[in-house]
């Protein structure tokens, strides 16, 4: 029996027993009681309570999630400006890391100014990996007071981070060269090892120690690890009087038919001179072109009177492209100064190690790409200290040297150098050139502004710390810019 119905049984047994005024006074009495009973309205209402305060909350938290939502997004894209912005300052202004920083900074707050207000943001920016690289660190937090009350104990939820810069959000701005860039690099640096390179600079070093320093560098920065898809090259090419090539290259590059010894004159008047290791320039129709070596087209031998050429050490020796770091910073190392200023056929042969035309004379790993090959970059970077002073005869020799005849290809140095960039540049190769510590010297500056592709791929660096700068900017530029991260 239910409760409600038991209780009005009762009432009819009690209504029995009194008299009539009280029987009345008594039906109406519980006839409310049971009526009370019997009404389901309140626990309605409470639950309609319960519901409306949850409901409430829901709300609240998804206006919460929608602003986090929205902070989030702007500081993420403010951040990759910033980091982007300041990666390409440092392809620009030589690699100022002062600067660049600065440059993040100035974009993050542009970009965060219409953002909802947010407390601790900590975010900051710093030039990392070996100055390639802009990273952001630190947070940023948004209060988030609807979904701070699913949790009114320990206000565990009552702020949000925006994002999380030790883990995947994206923070880091990369200048990366070939394999992180999807693209291949053929670097051909010709470094002036003549002999005044070993005087010392303001910066208080010899000169070839700070040209050592600074091409090792550019080593570090432009030949990445993975070689697996894309590949990044360098070659190395001494240069003072002459240029030294692999024994194993010699015989298929300077004519086969010229002897070991050439005798000038006749009994105390004969000079005898000897073919040595290095080369001199290339005479003949195709001087200034990189038409592959062979009958008329061959280099000229350098011949001396003991031998002996200006690269007389086998550290002096070229490097074709190579993309093993070790090797490549171990031959700088060893370039020592001695002799006179051929830059004509040190440009030269900075020009044959990127030509696919003596593939056919290099080593198959060192063999370079075709002109115009997709995704590859072939870069020049030619580097001296001075004028370009030397030239030879039609018979290898110094035009210095006793019995030495006229310049073979009549144009002194300077104008043979140009010529030959100009024909770089017809190639597509782009060319960097430096002076290092030149001064005033206008014929240096002409050749190297003649030579370089535009006036900003030339350096004029008047001590050794600028002359790291020159080759860190240049690797920069020829680098690309990506988020990786």
């Amino acid at each position: 029996m239910s409760r409600i119905s038991l209780q009005r049984d009762l009432s009819a047994v009690t209504l029995q027993k009194e008299g009539p005024p009280v029987r009345g006074v008594l039906k109406r009495g519980l006839a409310v009681v049971a009526d009370f009973a019997a009404d389901t309205a309140g626990d309605i209402a409470m639950m309609f309570g319960l519901m409306a305060m949850v409901m409430f909350v829901l709300i609240g938290a998804a206006v919460d999630m929608g602003r986090w939502l929205n902070a989030r997004d702007q500081t993420l894209s403010a951040i990759d400006a910033a980091v982007l912005a300041a990666g390409r300052a440092l392809q620009t202004n030589g690699g100022d890391t002062a600067k660049a920083i600065a440059i993040a900074q100035k974009y993050y707050a542009q970009n965060t100014k219409t953002r909802l207000n947010v407390s601790n943001d900590t975010v900051s920016f710093s030039v990392v990996d070996n100055g390639t690289s802009v990273l952001a660190t630190g947070s940023a937090i948004i209060k988030t007071p609807f979904i701070g009350l699913l949790d009114p104990w320990t206000h565990k939820y009552s702020t949000l981070p925006l994002l999380n810069l030790a883990g995947g959000d994206p923070s880091k701005a990369t200048l990366a060269v070939g394999g992180n860039a999807n693209t291949s690099l053929e670097i051909s640096m010709m470094l002036d090892t003549s002999g005044s390179m070993d005087e010392y600079t303001t910066s208080g070093n010899k000169k070839y120690i700070d040209m050592r320093a600074a091409a090792k560098d550019l080593i570090d920065i432009v030949v990445w690890a993975d070689q697996g898809t894309y590949t990044s090259k360098v070659a190395i090419v001494p240069f003072s009087g002459d240029v030294r090539v692999p024994t194993s290259m010699l015989s298929n590059v300077g004519d086969p038919t010229w002897p070991a010894s050439k005798d000038w004159g006749t009994g105390n008047n004969k000079i005898t001179y000897h073919k040595s290791v290095c080369v001199a320039e290339r005479a003949g129709a195709n001087k200034y072109t990189d038409v592959a070596p062979g009958t008329g087209n061959y280099v000229m031998n350098n011949y001396t009177s003991n031998g002996h050429c200006s690269q007389s050490q086998s550290g002096d020796e070229l490097l074709p492209l190579s993309n093993d770091k070790n090797v490549l910073k171990a031959k700088i190392d060893l370039l020592s100064p001695r002799g006179r200023t051929a830059g004509q056929v040190g440009t030269a042969w900075a020009w044959y190690m990127l030509s696919p035309n003596w593939a056919s004379v290099l080593p198959a790993t060192a063999q370079p790409a075709a002109y115009g090959a997709a995704k590859l970059k072939k870069i020049a970077i030619l580097m001296t200290d001075g004028e370009y002073n030397s030239e030879h005869d039609v018979a290898g020799l110094d035009v210095t040297m006793p019995r030495a005849g006229g310049i073979a290809n009549v144009d002194q140095s300077p104008v043979q150098a140009v010529a030959i960039c100009n024909g770089m540049k017809l190639k597509g190769i782009e060319v960097y050139t430096i002076g290092f510590n030149v001064g005033g010297n206008a014929t240096a500056i002409t050749t190297l502004s003649g030579c370089a592709t535009d006036a900003s791929h030339f350096y004029n660096a008047a001590n050794g710390e600028q002359i790291k700068q020159a080759f860190r900017d240049i690797a920069l530029k020829v680098s690309s810019l990506h988020l990786s991260k």
